[in-house]
C-alpha cells in the first residue's frame, strides 16, 4: 500500500538578499540565506526548525507563507507549488495555511476589535456574511479558550497569553490545514508558555492541524513537535526525533545547542 503524500513539501530551497550598494555604481552584494533546505511534513504531524538567531528560520517560514519568493527550490502544500500560482490562485489557497507570529503585542492592531482580527482572514479569503463571520469567530475563540463576549473587546485589554490566543483563533478561523508558528511563545512569560503549547497540542488532537514550528527553545521544540530539524547557516545539519535528537546529538552544532540550555544546578 503507497504512503500518503506529505501534506507540506519543500524541495532544495534556496535564497537570498540583495545588499546595499557598496559603491555608487558598484554591484549590490548578495548576502545567502538559504541552501537548498528540504522537509516533510505528514498530515496532523508538527515538524520542528531550530537554530541560533541568523539561521534563516524566519526566511524559510515566511518563503512557505508564500510571503517571499524564493531565489530557488519549491514549495508544495496539498501536492500544489505555491509560487507557480497564479495571484488568484495563491489567495483561495491561502485559507489551508496560516501563521501565527512571534510577538502578540504586534502582530495585533490594537484599533480593531478581537471580532475584526480573528475574522480578519475569513473576511478576506471567503468574504463570508456577517452573521456567518460572527458566529465563526465566537466559535475559535472557545476552541482557544476566551468567551464569545471577547470578540467586543480590544487587544490592550487582554494578558499576554490572551493575546496570543487571540492570534492562534485568528490563523484558526479559515480551518486550515497547516499553521505556522514562528517563536510562538518567545515573547510570552515563562509561566505563560506552557498554556499556549499545551492549547497548540490540544487544537492539534481534536481538530488534526499539521504544524510548522519555528523556535530557538529545545524545550518547547520537544514539547510539541514530533520531528526536528536543526538549521545552521541556511543549512540542514541533522535531523531527527526531538528526544534522540537531544539525548544524542552526532553533529557539533547540535550538541552545542543542546549544551547551551540552562539547567537547575
Amino acid at each position: 500500500m503507497t504512503a500518503p503524500a506529505p501534506l507540506l513539501q519543500v524541495h532544495d530551497l534556496r535564497h537570498h538578499y540583495r545588499l546595499p550598494r557598496q559603491r555608487l555604481l558598484g554591484p549590490r552584494p548578495l548576502l545567502p540565506v538559504l541552501h537548498g533546505v528540504g522537509l516533510e511534513i505528514a498530515a496532523g504531524r508538527s515538524l520542528g526548525v531550530v537554530g541560533e538567531s541568523g539561521s534563516g528560520k524566519s526566511t524559510l517560514a515566511r518563503i512557505v507563507m508564500a510571503l517571499e519568493t524564493p531565489t530557488g527550490g519549491s514549495v508544495h502544500l496539498l501536492g500544489r507549488d505555491l509560487h507557480r500560482l497564479p495571484a488568484a490562485e495563491l489567495r483561495a489557497a491561502r485559507r489551508d495555511f496560516q501563521m501565527v507570529f512571534q510577538d502578540p503585542y504586534g502582530s495585533l492592531d490594537p484599533r480593531q476589535t478581537v471580532q475584526r482580527i480573528v475574522a480578519e482572514p475569513l473576511a478576506a479569503l471567503a468574504r463570508a456574511p456577517r452573521a456567518e463571520q460572527v458566529e465563526r469567530v465566537a466559535e475559535v475563540l472557545a476552541q482557544v479558550g476566551l468567551r464569545s463576549s471577547d470578540a467586543h473587546k480590544y487587544p490592550h485589554e487582554f494578558s499576554g497569553g490572551q493575546r496570543q490566543r487571540i492570534a492562534i483563533a485568528r490563523a484558526l478561523i479559515t480551518r486550515p490545514r497547516l499553521i505556522v508558528a514562528d517563536e510562538p511563545v518567545s515573547a510570552l512569560d515563562v509561566s505563560v508558555q506552557a498554556q499556549v503549547l499545551n492549547l497548540l497540542a490540544d487544537l492539534q488532537e481534536r481538530h488534526g492541524v499539521t504544524y510548522l514550528l519555528i523556535s530557538h527553545d529545545l524545550a518547547v521544540v520537544s514539547h510539541l513537535c514530533d520531528e526536528v530539524l536543526v538549521l545552521r547557516a541556511g543549512e540542514v545539519v541533522e535531523r531527527g526525533q526531538p528526544q534522540q535528537l537531544f539525548s544524542r546529538p552526532q553533529h557539533p552544532y547540535t550538541q552545542a545547542l543542546v549544551r547551551a540550555v540552562p539547567r537547575l544546578l
